[in-house]
Parts: C-alpha cells; structure tokens; sequence
C-alpha cells in the first residue's frame, strides 16, 4: 500500500536527504513540500540549494513549496517528516498533531517529553505504544514520533545488543563530523587543521536519550535505563560520520568474542530501510577499527559498523560509526515512518 508523505522543512540539510531516501521508495509518495515563508509558491528544484551528490529528481523539482502551516497541507497527507529547527518544530508540530496529522521527526524537542515515543525500530519499536498515551494526553488525533540525536543513534544499537551482560555503566567519547552542524554550523577557518571540543548540548542528549531509547514501556508508563551514561562530544574536520570511542561496564564479564558475537547478532527489523545485519562488525580477522571515511558507506548508510573490542580492567572498549546524516537524521525518521505503517498507525 502507498502512503501519501509531507516533508517538512524540505529545503535544508536533513530535508534534502529524506528527498534522496524517498526517491522511489517501495510505501512512500511525496505529495507535499514544505519550507520557509521564503521559499514558499517556488518549485522545489528553485528554492532548495541542492548539495547533495545526485541531482534533485525531477518530478519533486516540479513541487511548489508550501508553508509549513496546517491549513497549507493537503488533508489525504498520510504522514508527515519534519526537519524542522528545533525552535520551529516546538510550535509547529503540536499543531500539526492537534490537527490530525501523524509526524515522524528529527528535530530535538519533546524527545524526553514522557508521552512521545524516541524509537529506533530494531531496537525499541514496542515504545510506539505511548501514542496510545499521548493522544489521551493530549486530546490529538494525529501523533508526535521522534528518533534519538544523530550520536546518540551511532551508539544504542550496539548498547541494545550488550544489555543481556547486564549493562551498568558507559563512557563515550566522539568524533562527530561538520554536515551535523548543518550547513552554516561550522566556519572553515574554525575547523580546518583543527579540531573543536564540546558540542554544546550534545552530551546531555546522548546521556538522556539513550537511557530512555534502553527503557522498558509497560503499556502505561516508559522506564528509563538504569546505566550510567557519560558523554564527551568534539568535532573533527570530517565531512560525514561520527566515530565513537564506547568504554561499557556490565555486571557479567563478557569476552571481546562475546560482545563482537552479541553486536553482530542483533536483529533487523522487517522494513524496507532496515539494513541487515544492522551492524557490522570487524572481528578478529579484521581487527581494525573503523574509520570515519563515509564515502565508503554511502551506499548503506544505515548500517551501524563497529570493531576494536578489547577487554579493560572494568569492562571492555570498542568503537561504532555511522552515517550521522543518513542513519543519524533523515534515515532515523524515514524507518520510524516505516514502522508507523508496517504497525497501522497511519
């Protein structure tokens, strides 16, 4: 069955690569642009400032922008994908929700909201149950769905995969590359030959969202993780990829065989986008670590790879990477999309 699909915020960055992942996808139809005041009663091919690639398809150059308001999107929009800055999405989204439009976002508020599923499907799709939740909440008919920050999503997979050892405590350290910041995030003269440490904000979202990514939902009320999460989070002079340095406590004392088998284990999910195995992992035959040269992923990228596991005094240590744009962001909602059909949400 084909779904009518809305992207909001269509113009930037992360609108720019749902159009990519949309382009001839298997349940979705774009039926509806949407973008600044600005750029609103443009053709799409005229008002987006095309970076990625591949060129703009062709029949979505046609588009004519819309607003992003609830009286400017057609009432047969199935579901809605928002890329929207955070500020704007705050306002906007509730909207669109009160008015009987199911959302799937990227942008950043509401994530720890109580009644507003953070899902990665392979990992937690049980959590879309809150829906239920909100709408009683909330009094809307449509419904709010988020995916997690584009470093917390590089991490919790592999995590998800350890808590059978009794996961307690982790560290993490990043490399996060310049396309998270967007376009204007990070001047040249900042990060050329250098590298900028403490991404402001980053580090509570991957110490909060992923404990409540790991919680248990008992068809009421979402339990957040009991671990302990702490995160330092820098930018390297990378185009696209964030590598990630995980050091995890469990209460067992599994092998570095033990956690390579776990990771490489860990299920798919039954979803067009949905890569499998959902991680790859380097294992003794290739003992190397991952590095963030995302142009040799581009065409999976939404395959979270890891490697390096090594025992330490406390636990063991290794590294995961992903596409921070792609499995990270629009890719992130895209699957969450997916999961709200394959479950009849829409």
């Amino acid at each position: 069955m084909s779904h009518r699909v809305g992207v909001l915020g269509a113009t930037g960055a992360v609108g720019q690569r749902f159009i990519r992942l949309l382009d001839d996808h298997p349940e979705f139809e774009i039926a509806c642009l949407t973008a600044s005041d600005a750029s609103a009663g443009e053709p799409y091919g005229e008002a987006a400032k095309w970076r990625l690639d591949t060129p703009i398809p062709d029949e979505v150059g046609e588009i004519t922008v819309r607003a992003t308001d609830p009286a400017e999107i057609p009432d047969d929009v199935d579901l809605l994908f928002s890329s929207l800055p955070s500020d704007v999405a705050a306002e906007i989204e509730p909207d669109l929700c009160a008015a009987g439009y199911v959302v799937s976002s990227n942008s950043s508020n509401d994530r720890l909201a109580d009644d507003v599923p953070l899902t990665i499907p392979e990992i937690n799709p049980d959590h879309l149950d809150l829906i239920e939740v909100q709408r009683d909440e909330r009094g809307w008919d449509g419904a709010l769905v988020k995916n997690p920050n584009c470093s917390t999503i590089t991490m919790v997979p592999t995590l998800a995969a350890l808590t059978e050892f009794g996961l307690e405590r982790v560290q993490v350290s990043t490399l996060q590359a310049v396309s998270g910041a967007g376009y204007s995030g990070v001047t040249s003269m900042e990060i050329l030959d250098n590298a900028v440490p403490h991404i402001g904000g980053e580090e509570e979202k991957m110490e909060t969202e992923s404990r409540k990514l790991l919680g248990e939902f008992d068809g009421a009320e979402l339990s957040q993780h009991p671990a302990d999460v702490a995160a330092s989070c820098n930018r390297i002079p990378t185009l696209d990829g964030h590598l990630e340095n995980v050091f995890a406590e469990f209460a067992d004392d599994p092998s570095p065989g033990a956690v390579r088998e776990a990771m490489a284990s860990a299920p798919s999910a039954d979803l067009p986008s949905s890569p499998d195995p959902l991680i790859h992992v380097f294992g003794e035959d290739r003992p190397e670590r991952p590095q963030p040269r995302m142009d040799r992923m581009r065409g999976d990228g939404m395959r979270i790879v890891a490697g390096g596991v090594q025992s330490t005094a406390e636990g063991v240590k290794y590294d995961c990477l992903a596409h921070n744009t792609i499995r990270g962001a629009a890719g992130a909602s895209l699957l969450n999309g997916e999961l709200l059909a394959n479950e009849g949400w829409i």
